[in-house]
């Protein structure tokens, strides 16, 4: 792990750099104390990472949980009954892992795990737009469509020119182009330039002129447009902002009803995430899922004992650590590392780095998310790929993840039985024989009562006095209602002058008393 120290330092430091402000702003989502989202980012980086096989993944408070968190605290009537939620999840996520659920996580359909790529890229693209120009529209961690504020994400893009911070604006096109000249030239130049990251020079060049610009008028950036990490004037300060789960509502059903949904949907997060990080691994590594639920589980548990926030596996860590270079999973340690020396140590420089650096940063992520390549990619792919691509992008953008998972995920089933539909059988129309036309029906593989219309279809569709030759001597599974079907067409078949051949592994059968029996029978050797 240690070896490629040199690659995932560095990376480590870019994803502390996107990791903190979203710890804090999704805490403010989720109506949770800020430093709950720090406690979580800090064990999601050092506990989860340590025990995850996940290379490249990053843990932390998820953005797609803050509704379900708002709504529990307040239901429940206190935060500490919440973290009692929250440590139970943990153990019902290793309970998930022991019984093996982490299979789910490969029954996603590509084009839907592309499109939940390509969605976030884009919602962060949109959701930075007013931190860029430093009108504050709702947390920076805020990612559903309908924010906390009132605004959505475009009506909140519409009020940015109404109130232009002169220094925020500044900055950020500087912090911008300090990132693209480092991406597209630099790193290729010297080493020295893939050693220390763009964002970390862009944040230290944010922090410097901050520094000094704060008295002068129009260029001053609003303490509103920092960073805002709470700041403990001493020791005993610092203990007390981590608080306990009250173990006493522990019967209450309505705790456990939380910490079951919590478990069910940072499991469905955490996987989705695992998913499309090894997508964009490099090397192709593929993260033991079963095992990430037991990591993610233990994690929860840990930060609900300790007063944090439930955790997932997060896409938007996870991209910003591979496009930084990342190699191991000691990145994302060190980034929990990072969190946990800032907050003791240096909490005022960090409320000095303005959000527009940090989202000036987050549109680089989100641009290499959503390249518009691969819209393009996804359109020559066919329909097939495209439609539940285009439609699980519009549900993120438009609603929320998972809504846009869900989404594409019903899109990409109605495809399998559209296509299963059409590719049940093949028909081959052959020469008319003594007067009936031979008509070969080839059925496929595995032939299920999704099947039954294009199976019905055909047979009604066949004409008098034909003669039909059905093969299923490569069909492994043939689903007791196609041989219903069979059954009951065989009156019409006798009405119509009909004849129909069996040719299967059983043997060969013309107009079988019963098809039931005949395909009940054992194979012959």
């Amino acid at each position: 792990m240690f070896k490629q120290i040199n690659k995932d330092f560095p990376a480590s430091i870019v994803v502390f750099f996107v990791a903190l402000p979203l710890c804090l702003g999704i805490a403010l989502a989720s109506g949770a104390p800020l430093f709950s989202g720090l406690i979580a980012g800090i064990v999601g980086g050092i506990v989860v990472g340590a025990l995850s096989k996940s290379s490249l993944g990053v843990s932390g408070p998820a953005a797609g949980l803050a509704a379900i968190v708002l709504a529990a605290i307040a239901s429940l009537g206190s935060y500490q009954d919440f973290l009692l939620a929250v440590v139970l999840a943990g153990a019902i996520q290793i309970l998930f892992g022991v019984l093996k659920a982490g299979v789910i996580g490969y029954y996603f359909p590509s084009s839907v795990i592309k499109g939940m790529l390509t969605g976030i890229g884009i919602i962060i693209i949109l959701k930075q737009i007013p931190h860029f120009f430093g009108y504050t529209s709702g947390p920076i961690g805020d990612w559903y469509f309908s924010q906390s504020d009132g605004e959505n994400t475009f009506s909140a893009i519409g009020k940015v020119f109404e109130s232009i911070s002169l220094g925020s604006t500044l900055v950020a096109i500087v912090a911008m182009a300090i990132l693209i000249l480092w991406d597209a030239v630099l790193t290729k130049k010297s080493k020295i330039f893939r050693l220390i990251q763009g964002p970390v020079v862009a944040v230290v060049v944010g922090i410097i002129f901050n520094f000094f610009t704060q008295d002068l008028g129009s260029l001053s950036i609003a303490k509103n447009l920092l960073v805002t990490v709470p700041v403990p004037d001493s020791f005993d300060s610092f203990i007390g902002q981590f608080t306990f789960p009250s173990f006493r509502m522990i019967g209450n059903s309505e705790i456990w009803v939380t910490a079951f949904t919590l478990a069910l949907v940072a499991s469905l997060e955490t996987l989705l995430c695992v998913e499309a990080t090894d997508k964009l691994d490099p090397h192709k590594r593929t993260t033991p899922t079963n095992r990430e639920l037991f990591a993610q589980g233990t994690g929860n548990m840990v930060s609900g004992l300790i007063g944090g926030l439930p955790i997932t596996q997060v896409i938007v860590r996870s991209s910003a650590n591979i496009q930084s270079g990342g190699q191991t999973k000691l990145s994302a340690i060190l980034h929990g590392i990072l969190l946990l020396i800032s907050v003791i140590i240096i909490p005022t420089i960090l409320n000095l780095i303005p959000l527009s650096v940090l989202a000036a940063i987050l549109f680089l992520v989100g641009y290499k998310l959503a390249k518009p390549q691969l819209f393009v990619q996804m359109y020559k792919a066919g329909w097939k790929q495209s439609v539940p691509f285009l439609v699980t992008v519009g549900g993120i953008v438009f609603a929320d993840l998972l809504v846009g998972i869900t989404l594409g995920l019903l899109v990409g089933i109605i495809v399998i039985l559209i296509k299963s539909y059409q590719n049940s059988y093949f028909l081959h129309k052959e020469n008319v024989e003594n007067g009936s036309k031979t008509v070969k029906m080839t059925l496929a593989e595995e032939v299920t009562f999704i099947n039954k219309g294009a199976i019905i279809k055909e047979l009604n569709n066949l004409e008098e006095n034909s003669y039909l030759i059905m093969d299923v001597t490569k069909t492994h599974y043939l689903d007791n209602d196609i041989v219903e079907i069979l059954d009951d067409f065989k009156v019409k078949a006798q009405e119509r002058n009909i004849n129909i051949k069996i040719v299967s592994e059983r043997g060969i059968i013309e107009n079988p008393v019963s098809y039931q029996q005949f395909f009940n029978k054992p194979k012959t050797a």
